[in-house]
Order: C-alpha cells, then structure tokens, then sequence
C-alpha cells in the first residue's frame, strides 16, 4: 500500500470511531430512529444524482438489504448507543464480522477454518468480558441491542454477497433512500416529539449530524470503498480494527467514560479474535467487512 492508502485506511476508522461520540451528541437532541431518518434521507440526497435506477434484478435485492442493513441495523444501533457507553458499544459492534464468518457458512457454505472459529470465539468472549465489568455505567440491554445491530448488519453481508455484486455507491444510494421510510414509519409509531426536536436543536446537534452524514457515510464508506477498489483485503481490512481503539479513546476523552481494565482487557481480547476472522485465509474467500455503519452498506458498522 502506498502512503496516501495507509493514511486513507487510518482516516477511514478515526471517522468512524469519533462517530460513536458524535452520534451520542446527536441522539441528545433527536429521538434516536428518526435521527436515523434523516441520515440515512441526506445520504440518498447527496448520492442518487450520481448512480443510475437499480435494474430489475437489483430491486428486490436492495429493498431487502435495506432492511437489515439500514433499517434493522441502524435502528437497534442508535438505540443502544443512545442509552449505553460508546466504549462498550464500539467493543461490542465488532461483533458483526464473527457474525458474518457464522452466517456465511450455512448460507454462502464459506465453512470457517479451525483458526477462525478460535477467532470467533475469542471475539465473542472479549465482548462477554466487556458487558460483565462490574462498573454500574454498563448497561446490559443497550449493550444487547448493539449486539443485535451487529447480526442485522451480518444478514445484510450475506445477502449483498449472495445477490451481489452490486456498484457500492449505487447501493449505498438506494439503500439509504429504501431504509427512510422503514424508520420513518417505525418513529411515528413508538416516539414523539420529532418535529419539536427541529426547532429546539441546537448548533451542536446540527453539526452531530453533518458530521455523520458527511463524514461518518459520504466521505468514511466512499474511501473505503475506493481502498478495496485497488487493495486486497487482506491487507485493508486490518485497518478496521482501529475504529474500536479510536471509539473508545474517543468515549474516554470526550465523554468521560471510565477506562476499566476490565473493559481494555475485553477490547483487546475482541480485537485479536476479530483480526484472526480476517486473516489472509478469510479474506480471499469472503465478504469485505467493515464496521459500522452504513448508511451504508457491506459488511461490518457501524456503528
């Protein structure tokens, strides 16, 4: 990789670290799944004058990506992020690529090696660690809901593998404008206060959400894209690892999160088994997965 690619592999997980906090800020303000609304309908503005109309083929596969990428992913993310730590929820979002290794077996028959179910494993047990931390600031629910996010975000994978391949922005475009009226429709239901929530936002809030739009989807998923373009994965996908690292500094500094060895100890022991899943064996026969999120799409993100 040149450096201009090693700089953009670490750009692209310090966006989506930050956005952890970010979001928080954001879910202060508006309730948390129409927040996801208005994202995901600036996403589709910014991209579908730039992509052509799905094919035929494509719709259906879309509208059910959108589903759980967007709309299932998104929706359980934001809840839980909203009512949990952002440390504990960027350990525990990780979960989406053991989730994907699971679901790629049965249904892509991408059998997993013995090196990656110690990987999965391992993965699974440093996220058990995180959520027992004796501290009363973890939450088990929102935790769970994050978690939850994360096996959405896996069927999404699968699916976009199975019916794929599809043109990234085009998906990410149409996607984005697919999940709108889920979540939309889904607020109305269980919250309130949403058109209130735009008058009394602030400039903070405002620029929360400009910050994920533009540069937690737009500008995070768009050099991502353009990195697995002209790098292997094998040598991309570590990178991805570093939006746990960056998520919970970020939570430490900015929200005064307490920083436990307990929970350093389970993202550390979540790290190495995430990084054995994406090991050169993995990554030349499987899904690309990123975390966190899409508006935006192929696998797990994130948050």
């Amino acid at each position: 990789m040149s450096p201009t690619q090693i700089a953009c592999a670490v750009l692209v997980p310090l966006f989506w670290g930050l956005q952890f906090v970010v979001i928080k800020v954001g879910l202060a303000a508006f309730p948390p799944l129409f927040f996801v609304g208005l994202r995901f309908a600036a996403v589709a503005a910014i991209l579908l004058p730039f992509v052509g109309r799905p094919t035929r083929r494509e719709l259906g596969p879309m509208i059910a990506i959108s589903v759980f990428f967007g709309g299932l992913n998104f929706a359980l993310f934001f809840v839980g992020l909203g009512q949990g730590l952002a440390s504990v929820s960027a350990v525990a979002n990780q979960l989406s690529t053991p989730f994907t290794v699971l679901l790629a077996w049965p249904f892509l028959g991408e059998r997993p090696s013995t090196r990656i179910i110690i990987g999965v494993a391992l993965a699974f047990g440093g996220v058990a660690l995180t959520v027992v931390e004796p501290s009363a600031s973890v939450k088990i629910v929102p935790t769970l809901l994050v978690i939850a996010a994360g096996f959405a975000f896996a069927i999404g994978s699968v699916l976009t593998k199975l019916y794929g391949p599809f043109e990234p922005l085009k998906l990410m475009a149409w996607m984005s404008l697919f999940t709108v009226p889920q979540v939309m429709a889904t607020s109305l239901v269980i919250e309130h206060g949403q058109l209130a929530s735009l008058h009394a936002a602030g400039l903070t809030a405002w620029l929360a959400f400009a910050y994920t739009v533009l540069f937690g989807a737009v500008a995070g998923w768009g050099l991502w894209f353009w990195l697995i373009a002209r790098c292997s994965m094998a040598r991309v996908a570590p990178f991805a690892l570093l939006l746990t690292v960056f998520a919970v500094a970020a939570g430490v500094v900015f929200l005064h999160e307490p920083l436990t060895p307990t929970l350093v100890s389970g993202a550390v022991i979540c790290i190495l088994g995430v990084a054995i899943t994406q090991s050169r064996s993995f990554a030349r026969h499987s899904l690309p997965t990123p975390p966190q999120a899409p508006a935006e799409p192929i696998q797990g993100e994130c948050p």
